[in-house]
């Protein structure tokens, strides 16, 4: 549903004294578990491939399980168990793989119940008031099984740790067929053994959103039960009205099948129990292997996951009003979660061939939500994680090329496995980016030949009609308006990539690619829009109008005729020139929409006007009128869009958080500049929202940002390290050679700062 604002004065963040919360600190994990933020609330370590977490839904049914995509929302009263994998901010369901739920007591059930009431499975209550969420740990009291629960994450495991009611009979029920996006037969197989050591494994088989896609565990107790059972659901008699020890299949060792949950029985404890499960999606001896690779108690493993936390966190040192402090360390916090550690602790991983491979010198990461990511995450990234960048990210992306059936880069992969959603190939800028900031650790020619044969491979998205016609063709592919744009600036960054490595043919092929955006630019309406095989432009247009498999991905002519990152200089032209496109910008912006409903498009959320902050097509939309010579409106509007669609608590992301792009937004924004452009190694400047932030740098150099007053609405002036800067940009070797940059603020705008054509952002025309 349509979020057409979150009101928040900017006041709550700036006339409150400025404060120095420690980073760990200051993150709340609960930010964005409500509303359309998708996040969620658990334990996990900086990328960690365990992300240990409650479910508050496991029985929703494909599109209902929208609003549980990480298994959680805050506004439920109920959670049904804490599972070990979650997508942070993701617009789809799948994952939450092998819940644990521990229930006291004599009577016991098999079945999660039902989400909204009480009592129907072994589901319990909570409350708020109970839960307590810091990077890598999270607790919360269950009421009706009065267990305290406690939660943490290592790199590759996750730990339970249960203080059960004094008198009463403890119980871990581990189900097998749960599940985030549910629908009859997605678990294809699964099987679970009780070992002689006493350890738990097992595996299971899943087809969602990912087909075919397999996962192990293992599992310790730092009690040995005193019963078990092993349950299938789908062929034991006795398990219909199952309750309690001493019935139904305890003796088994094993069992397998398509439906298994399992009961293990501890009597009475007289102190809190822990369950440490590792997984891997190998096979189990790659799980007990993970299981041994990290210390067996919690809070070692908790002190460990802190200690990271700590040091990633410490990349950007944040100076602003606690709840502007709370929502930036939280944000940067979202984008230290993903790509997340897919290969186990010997370097085996499962590939996109579904085939087992070895990582031989790099750790394999998985989790690319790509369409999202490479706008602003990845080159977030590129600064304050440029290791994980070079040797872990970019190989990452290689080696699945080389695995993929298709011989292509990732599009949105997860534990080694394509899933085919969003558009464009956007592996490319991302790698692009990295080689052309320096990032090495990686074979360039391998890696852009790569990005060429996902370019050219012709039955992907159009790519044949693309490369004949110089557009995507709607009558012959869907959003193909969308298409035609995002692969030209695709092409682009493989321009930019290959003319730095010398390979000029490369080069000016791609350039001209490039250029490609405006074969679906009309010059008439100034819209972009779809085309027919023909040459026409598809009838009838309506500029506004939103619909999933139409003209545009996720979007309207709106939000899509802006995105020409590599040539915005020449699309202010193609508009008309300076004037007619601010008078654009701000019909976007001030567009009413009382008579449009949106609500069939899930992802459309935090509208001002027709930009549309919850969804990435719009994210650097406000910052254009740089490129139009009034840099003041940017500050404006950047002012707008930080009041109305950001705040400190659950319900304080206005959309999908898209594994960290929401956050990487406004991390870089309340820096004061972004990168409009990836690949181009500058960033548009807009205005900060802190009064200093320090950026500590690979190259052991530091970078600091100060604002003089952050309450005032427009930018004086701006130095660099003591000097005037005259242009709306500055550029990434700035950045890196450390230094200062300062804002002087005022209460008006300055209307002849930056406003000539030579000191505007890059643009591959001007």
């Amino acid at each position: 549903m349509a979020i057409r604002s979150i009101p928040l004065a900017l006041g709550l963040f700036l006339s409150t004294g400025v404060m120095a919360t420690p980073a760990y600190d200051a993150v709340d994990p609960l930010i964005g578990t409500g509303g359309e933020g998708h996040t969620f609330p658990g334990a996990v370590a900086p990328f960690g491939m365990v992300q240990l977490s409650p479910d508050t839904n496991t029985g929703c049914l494909i599109r209902e399980c929208y609003k549980w995509a990480a298994g959680y929302r805050h506004s439920d009263a109920l959670i049904q168990g804490f599972s070990h994998t979650h997508f942070s901010g993701a617009g789809h369901s799948d994952l939450g793989d092998f819940l644990v739920m521990p229930v006291s007591g004599d009577h016991i059930s098999l079945e999660p119940g039902d989400p909204t009431k009480a009592g129907s499975g072994y589901g319990s209550r909570f409350d708020h008031g109970s839960e307590r969420a810091q990077p890598g740990y999270y607790s919360v009291t269950l009421l009706d099984h009065k267990v305290r629960a406690e939660l943490t994450a290592g790199t590759r495991v996750g730990v339970h740790r249960y203080a059960f009611p004094t008198g009463l009979q403890a119980h871990i029920v581990l189900d097998l067929r749960s599940a985030i996006y549910n629908y009859p037969g997605k678990t294809l197989w699964s099987s679970i053994r009780l070992r002689p050591d006493g350890a738990v494994t097992g595996c299971r088989q899943t087809r969602g959103w990912a087909p075919d896609r397999i996962l192990c565990f293992a599992m310790r107790f730092t009690a040995a039960p005193t019963a078990h059972a092993f349950v299938s659901t789908e062929q034991d008699v006795a398990y219909k009205g199952f309750q309690g020890p001493g019935r139904g299949t305890d003796d088994l060792a094993e069992r397998s099948g398509r439906a298994i949950v399992a009961r293990f029985d501890f009597g009475t404890l007289n102190k809190p129990l822990e369950v440490k499960v590792a997984i891997s999606s190998v096979d189990e001896a790659g799980a007990i292997a993970n299981l041994g690779s990290e210390p067996d108690n919690f809070d070692a493993i908790r002190a460990n996951t802190k200690a990271a936390w700590e040091q990633a966190l410490s990349a950007v040192e944040l100076h602003a009003p606690a709840p502007m402090e709370k929502n930036l360390y939280t944000a940067l916090y979202h984008t230290l979660l993903a790509p997340s550690i897919a290969s186990d602790a010997d370097g085996r991983y499962r590939g996109p061939d579904n085939q087992v491979h070895t990582a031989q010198d790099f750790t394999f990461r998985s989790t690319f939500s790509l369409w999202d990511t490479f706008r602003a995450e990845h080159p977030l990234l590129t600064l304050i994680q440029p290791e994980r960048t070079n040797a872990d990210f970019i190989r990452s992306l290689i080696e699945s090329r080389k695995q993929s059936p298709l011989g292509i880069l990732p599009v949105w992969q997860f534990q080694g496995r394509e899933t085919w959603t969003m558009i464009g190939y956007h592996a490319v800028p991302v790698i692009a980016e990295a080689y052309l900031k320096g990032i090495k650790g990686f074979d360039a020619d391998e890696a852009l030949d790569a990005m060429i044969a996902s370019a050219n491979y012709g039955p992907y998205g159009g790519l044949a009609d693309y490369r004949t016609l110089g557009y995507v063709p709607i009558d012959k592919e869907p959003e193909a308006a969308s298409k035609t744009v995002e692969y030209a600036y695709d092409d682009w960054t493989i321009a930019q990539m290959a003319r730095a490595m010398g390979r000029k043919e490369v080069a000016a092929s791609f350039e001209k690619r490039a250029g490609h955006w405006r074969n679906s630019f009309d010059a008439k309406t100034g819209w972009v829009r779809a085309r027919l095989s023909t040459g026409a432009f598809r009838e009838p247009f309506d500029p506004v109008s939103i619909k999933y498999g139409s003209d545009y991905t996720e979007g309207n002519a709106w939000q899509y005729s802006w995105f020409v990152p590599q040539d915005e200089g020449g699309l202010v032209r193609a508009l008309g020139g300076d004037r007619k496109t601010v008078a654009k910008l701000d019909a976007m912006f001030d567009y009413d929409n009382s008579k449009l409903d949106y609500s069939h498009a899930e992802d459309i959320s935090g509208l001002i006007g027709q930009y549309i902050h919850g969804n990435e097509p719009s994210h650097s939309v406000a910052y254009l009128y740089n490129y139009a010579g009034a840099p003041w409106r940017t500050q404006e509007r950047l002012r707008q869009i930080v009041d109305s669609q950001y705040k400190p608590t659950p319900d304080g992301l206005s959309g999908n958080d898209d594994l960290g792009q929401m956050s990487a937004w406004l991390v870089f924004t309340s820096l004061g500049f972004y990168p409009v452009t990836p690949g181009s190694l500058a960033y548009v400047i807009g205005r900060p929202f802190v009064t200093r932030a320090t950026l500590t740098l690979p190259n052991g150099k530091r970078f600091t940002i100060r604002c003089d007053d952050p309450a005032k609405a427009y930018v004086g002036k701006i130095l660099l390290n003591g000097t005037p800067l005259a242009r709306s940009y500055i550029r990434h070797d700035e950045i890196m050679a450390g230094g200062e940059l300062s804002f002087v603020m005022q209460a008006k705008p300055n209307r002849s700062w930056a406003t000539g054509r030579t000191r505007r952002p890059f643009s591959m025309t001007r």
